[in-house]
């Protein structure tokens, strides 16, 4: 089986204990699937109480907002809370509301790129990149911390080119460095023991609802893929790249997915799995998953 070392990065994971609250009040949604009402991009959603947490937050699913479970802020919350605003809230300083709302966003998208480029670093066929991704990481870390001005006048698409380009290349190179596989031979069901073998997917693929159950997906190259409810159960992830692969709904009752690369927990809240479902050390099985 393929592995990274995924060490955990306090700095890049939700610190909601640290944050004043900012992604149910800076952020929009419409009443949809996935949220049961409709909230304007900085007004505080009904559901936050007075010391900046939900109160239906174990419920959130039932009561609506499904939404909510499948974000991530990458760190962004705390980042902006008590680094950029020193601690101050959008309620302690209400001239800075805006910025503080306005700023919030393009950082969740940076501490994004930052768990990219750590996860690339992480991947040891991808070794010779290593000192390009951390180049990378320490000026988009640096970023993080400009002052509000120069982070709101920050051309993302010009800063996320290039990191985008070293992903692809790191994820190349790892799926390089896996076993050859055997050629495609479609199958009509999985047999005991054995993979169903795949034709190779192109990046972006519309893979909407596709039985891919028992599938040997190993190296795939799934950037993209839009796996909305597609049957995934038993399939084999290793060192398939996921980046921005689309797996609402998609069912993963029994895959492995211990080695793919560059999933996300936003990626794995979204789908449904089952106590046989094999994550990642640093993941955390979803509370709405299958016993």
């Amino acid at each position: 089986m393929h592995t990274i070392d995924r060490g955990a990065r306090p700095d890049l994971q939700a610190d909601c204990a640290n944050c004043a609250g900012l992604c149910c009040v800076a952020l929009a949604f419409a009443k949809s699937a996935d949220f049961a009402v409709d909230k304007a991009a900085g007004e505080p959603c009904d559901n936050l109480d007075d010391g900046f947490r939900c109160t239906i937050h174990p419920h959130l699913r039932e009561r609506g907002f499904k939404g909510c479970t499948v974000f991530d802020c990458f760190g962004a919350g705390q980042k902006v809370s008590q680094r950029l605003y020193s601690g101050q809230s959008w309620r302690d300083e209400p001239e800075q509301r805006a910025s503080m709302f306005a700023v919030f966003p393009l950082v969740r998208q940076l501490q994004e790129l930052l768990w990219y480029l750590d996860e690339a670093r992480r991947m040891p066929a991808a070794s010779a990149l290593h000192p390009e991704l951390e180049r990378a990481a320490a000026q988009v870390e640096a970023l993080t911390l400009s002052p509000v001005e120069r982070i709101l006048a920050t051309d993302l698409d010009g800063v996320r080119a290039p990191i985008a380009t070293l992903l692809r290349e790191a994820s190349r190179l790892t799926r390089a460095s896996l076993p050859q596989r055997s050629a495609v031979e479609p199958a009509t069901a999985p047999s005991a023991g054995k993979r169903r073998k795949t034709p190779r997917i192109a990046p972006g693929a519309d893979l909407l609802g596709a039985d891919l159950r028992g599938h040997d997906l190993r190296g795939a190259d799934l950037r993209g893929a839009l796996l909305i409810a597609a049957d995934l159960r038993d399939a084999d992830l290793a060192a398939a790249d996921l980046i921005g692969a689309d797996l609402r709904d998609a069912d993963l009752a029994g895959a492995d997915l211990r080695g793919a690369l560059y999933l996300t927990q936003v990626q794995v809240n979204a789908g449904k799995g089952d106590a046989r479902t094999r994550l990642p050390g640093t993941l955390t099985r979803p509370a709405h998953w299958h016993s």
